[in-house]
């Protein structure tokens, strides 16, 4: 699925407070990787992140 530069940071910022308020990692976390920010975009850029967006009618 293709979506905007909105709900990517939408899904990206949700997904990494989620993570620093201690939400298990859904993916092995690379070496050297200890910021939320970086991990959530990895995640994203994954697949991994279980958020959906339902695009309403515009």
């Amino acid at each position: 699925m293709e979506y905007t530069q909105f709900e990517k940071a939408r899904i990206i910022g949700a997904r990494a407070l989620q993570l620093a308020y201690g939400a298990p990692p859904l993916i092995e976390v690379p070496k050297g990787v200890i910021d939320p920010l970086a991990l959530a975009d990895i995640e994203f850029t994954e697949g991994v992140i279980p958020i959906v967006v339902i695009k309403g009618k515009a």
